[in-house]
């Protein structure tokens, strides 16, 4: 019985040692937030610009790295600083849609990096429509005009574009 209580014991040391190691870690760590994590699209146009900005800051205590940013579609390309994020300083993970699709955007990105917070996941939303027809004015029904003399006729003048 004394040697089960000593065991315990033992074990209830080794167990605070590393928690309070894990917490001591995690003070000295980089850590990463965003200014947003969902960025709206709203209602865009097919082959409008489909790309957005997030901006990270690293408020840890030690230098960011993010080592892989990958999305949930083809149709969704991030581009992420391969350099490390100093702390205290800021950065920017860019993502394309790719908005020759039509309709709902729902795609997820998603932000491995060393921070003690974790993997982070961003999302896009939105949706793409056809572009709605351009209309061009109508034509001049009489591109000519009757002058004074015998009933002869002589194109109407237009200014130069120039």
């Amino acid at each position: 019985m004394k040697h089960l209580f000593s065991a315990l014991k033992t074990s209830a040391w080794i167990c605070a040692l590393l928690f309070f190691q894990n917490t001591l870690q995690a003070q000295d760590s980089a850590r990463i937030s965003f200014d947003k994590t969902v960025h709206n699209y709203g209602t865009i146009y097919q082959n409008d610009n489909g790309v957005c900005e997030f901006t990270f800051t690293n408020t840890g205590k030690v230098p960011l790295v993010l080592t892989n940013v990958y999305s949930s579609c083809g149709c969704t390309v991030p581009s992420w600083p391969k350099e490390p994020t100093m702390p205290g300083k800021s950065n920017i993970i860019k993502v394309k849609y790719n908005t020759s699709r039509l309709g709902a955007i729902n795609k997820t990105v998603t932000v491995e990096s060393n921070a003690a917070n974790g993997t982070v996941r961003l999302s896009i939303k939105g949706n793409v429509l056809i572009r709605p027809a351009e209309t061009l004015p109508e034509k001049e029904e009489n591109m000519m005009k009757a002058t004074p003399k015998g009933g002869e006729t002589t194109p109407k003048e237009r200014p130069t574009p120039y």
